[in-house]
């Protein structure tokens, strides 16, 4: 790929990508800097990528790998300020501030992935398995479970803190 091919393809994909990665992580902020990061790195790369073998799949799924990464700290983060014998108390969200966005950031990462990919991405079972590197039932059952979550969630008879099985 080329300077100005590059050039372009950024121009062309970095609000949809942005966009994606916001459902996906639930934080516009986070999604912005790991899609910047991640064209960042493809932009190192540029020479090397193939446009016809989905550069903007390769950016999205760097850019995901970018903010698993992110999580996995802040948790390693929280865990170490946990054991210091001065926790924080944080109080549940709202019940009415529950929204899609809340809803997501409760399912399992994978889940989410799926249903962001599926949903706002548009893409097929078989697209979604061969980003993630998931086997199409796999991927299938994650958009059922994030189905079922979602409606769960999504129910204004279910307060924020709760769950019932799923």
């Amino acid at each position: 790929m080329t300077d100005e091919e590059f050039a372009a393809f950024y121009a062309q994909a970095v609000r949809r990508l942005t966009g994606q990665l916001y459902v996906m992580t639930g934080d516009f902020h986070e999604a912005q800097d790991v899609v910047q990061e991640a064209f960042a790195r493809a932009w190192a790369k540029r020479h090397r990528i193939d446009r016809d073998l989905g550069p903007e799949a390769w950016v999205r799924t760097v850019a995901w790998r970018l903010a698993v990464s992110r999580w996995r700290r802040v948790v390693r983060g929280q865990r170490a300020w946990r054991r210091r014998d001065d926790p924080a108390a944080v109080g549940e969200p709202d019940a009415a501030a529950v929204d899609l966005g809340a809803a997501l950031r409760r399912m399992p990462a994978r889940q989410r992935q799926c249903a962001a990919l599926y949903y706002v991405c548009d893409l097929t079972v078989e697209q979604i398995a061969a980003e993630t590197g998931l086997s199409a039932g796999t991927v299938k059952t994650h958009l059922s479970r994030a189905r079922t979550k979602l409606a769960l969630y999504l129910d204004d008879h279910v307060p924020a803190g709760e769950e019932r099985d799923v």
